[in-house]
């Protein structure tokens, strides 16, 4: 009886060769097309780094902007970071933080674009992590406790699989 596991399904595991080792997806035969992937993560703080990140006197500076600046400059460097992540030129990424009391802690929302030949999801989720990350770093003086959950793809658009949107919660 052969015990050795099943290959890998090609059709599911596209980050495969035929051997089952790891390998970076040939793109070069698709078709440029449009595409859009938009990505959302928390960060949950203490009331006191709450109020330092919303109402100023943050001794590391704004944490909103400068979360901001570094998530879109590490969406556009995920290429760079995940290994078998294409490098993308000239995707736009942008990213909008929202102070939120209910958590209390931070919302970022990150949406990339392209018109290319593979999507971009890792741009979106990469610079909702590294924003986040940041905000962490800026406010881990006041509150080591700092969660960052729920970094999840909520949407992407075009390429051959076409439209996704996950499904609302409740």
């Amino acid at each position: 009886m052969n015990d050795s596991p099943a290959p890998p399904n090609r059709d599911t595991l596209t980050h495969l060769d035929a051997e089952g080792g790891a390998a970076m997806v040939d793109v070069a035969g698709k078709p440029d097309t449009s595409r859009r992937a938009v990505a959302r993560g928390l960060l949950r703080c203490s009331p006191k780094a709450f109020r330092l990140l919303t109402e100023g006197g943050n001794p590391k500076g704004d944490v909103q902007q400068v979360a901001r600046v570094a998530g879109i400059m590490g969406g556009k460097r995920a290429g760079e970071l995940i290994p078998l992540c294409h490098i993308l030129p000239a995707a736009s990424v942008s990213v909008e933080i929202e102070p939120d009391p209910s958590l209390p802690g931070l919302r970022a929302t990150a949406t990339a674009g392209i018109s290319g030949r593979t999507g971009v999801e890792m741009e979106a989720l990469t610079a909702v992590a590294i924003a986040l990350l940041t905000a962490y770093d800026m406010l881990k003086a006041v509150d080591r406790s700092m969660t960052i959950d729920s970094v999840e793809l909520i949407e992407k658009a075009g390429g051959r699989s076409g439209e996704w949107k996950r499904e609302a919660a409740g």
